[in-house]
């Protein structure tokens, strides 16, 4: 996908004001680390019963043509980070490209939102199979509790907060290298049939089922764009941030191949797509099976690391929002002691507790995926109106097809949805301009949502 990798020489300068900027002190291999652990999240652990479930035994196909979009959109966000190497990600490529402020806010506010319906998924599932293995107990309440300690967990401090995070990801990637393990070694067992994997769903036309489970099995990889949110702190961001990036991205993506794989061929299609903990079964298979409690608790931790790393960037930003003075000031407020963002804590959960209340597995994940294509298609159309901006410095430049190409899948795939899905979608952005309106009401008049957007 390179058309030209460019390298500078020492660090991108970043456009803005004199004064003390971050510190770069994450090289390569910090930044290979953050990438693949933010992209190996607790989705895969969810979502292969349910891609199943679209796309029929061919599960990989999915992931592959996920991985292809994720792919041309990194692409765009490779050149755009290599360009203007701040923290801000879509936000400040909007800005930049578009100069609308309300424009720039909803991208932002969308971006957000996909944090807590990405959170609000995990609580489901976490509420799901998985946790059957250790209690019977409703879904609803549970993914309600379990929102509840993770906003406890974030309000207690960002450090306690990155300690818990770090022990969560050794645990889920360790689980599916397990399941990577356990498949090869379940190839010689009678029950595995690997044939399921070319099987698509009967009564659908192949390229509407990969296309229907395509949408889903993006859900497992996004996260690759909060890494640009570091970018200021990358040492030679214009050279090490491409080829992290799509390293990381091959890395989580021939993870995932493998996985879908193994778990099509151990274990019926059926069985995967009615269970919301899909690996756990999985890991009973073949002579290296493990009890199912093991896995089980292993996805119990995966699902709470992802809940917890999406609900601290949306408090986070909803914070970040309110210091700009773009909503209302007082999400800005601070808890005495802990000095976290107490009252964006508890907005963002309010909004999870509702979700969860309202939606199931499925179609959280589909309003997940649904609000980032929306940002996605913008950022993708953003990297070819901001080829007219020069900058002194060399950066990556992706194929100009590549963006081309990633607007119009992104649009496709944001076409491909039910009412239900641009129902919950378009409520919460009507809920972030009204926190605009609310926001400008109260003397707020930002010129911009991003510093530097001229």
């Amino acid at each position: 996908m390179a058309e030209a990798a460019a390298t500078d020489s020492g660090e991108a300068p970043a456009d803005g004001e004199a004064g003390p900027k971050l510190a770069r002190r994450v090289g390569p291999v910090m930044l290979l680390l953050f990438v693949v652990g933010d992209m190996l999240g607790g989705g895969i652990y969810a979502l292969v019963g349910e891609v199943g479930g679209e796309v029929g035994g061919a599960i990989w196909t999915a992931f592959a043509a996920a991985f292809i979009l994720a792919a041309l959109t990194a692409g765009s966000y490779a050149e755009l980070v290599s360009k203007y190497p701040r923290a801000a990600g879509a936000a400040l490529y909007t800005s930049k490209a578009f100069h609308r402020p309300f424009f720039t806010f909803m991208v932002a506010f969308a971006v957000m939102a996909s944090g807590i319906t990405s959170a609000s998924t995990l609580a489901r599932g976490f509420a799901g199979d998985a946790l059957g293995e250790f209690v019977d107990v409703g879904v609803v309440p549970v993914a309600i509790a379990f929102l509840i300690v993770v906003a406890l967990i974030n309000a207690r401090g960002i450090a306690e907060s990155v300690r818990v995070n770090a022990a969560l990801t050794l645990i889920e990637v360790g689980g599916l290298i397990l399941i990577v393990v356990i498949g090869f070694a379940a190839l010689g067992d009678a029950d595995a049939d690997f044939s399921r994997n070319l099987e698509f769903k009967e009564g659908v036309a192949p390229l509407f089922a990969i296309l229907s489970g395509a949408g889903l099995a993006f859900y497992a990889l996004i996260g690759f764009e909060d890494s640009v949110n570091i970018a200021e702190e990358v040492r030679e961001p214009s050279r090490n941030y491409p080829r992290i990036l799509f390293g990381g991205l091959a890395i989580a993506g021939t993870l995932y191949l493998l996985v879908t794989l193994i778990a099509s061929g151990a274990v019926p299609t059926a069985e995967l797509a009615g269970s919301s903990a899909p690996l756990v079964l999985v890991g009973e298979q073949g002579p290296l099976g493990v009890d199912p409690k093991v896995f089980a608790a292993i996805t119990l931790f995966a699902l709470a690391n992802g809940a917890l790393i999406n609900m601290i960037m949306a408090s986070r930003l909803v914070y970040g929002m309110s210091e700009e003075g773009i909503v209302p000031g007082f999400f800005g407020r601070v808890l005495s002691g802990r000095r976290t963002p107490i009252t964006a804590i508890a907005f963002t959960t309010a909004i999870g507790l509702v979700l969860v209340s309202t939606g199931d597995l499925a179609s959280l994940a589909d309003t997940t995926v649904l609000l980032l294509l929306c940002a996605f298609t913008i950022v993708n159309v953003a990297v070819l109106v901001l080829r007219r901006d020069e900058v002194p410095h060399s950066h990556f430049r992706v194929p100009t097809a590549a963006p081309v190409l990633g607007a119009i899948v992104c649009a496709v795939l944001i076409v491909d949805n039910d009412a239900e899905i641009f129902l919950r979608a378009g409520l919460l952005l009507i809920l972030g301009a009204g926190l605009w309106g609310l926001a400008r009401l109260g003397g707020h008049r930002p010129e911009t949502t991003m510093p530097d957007a001229g």
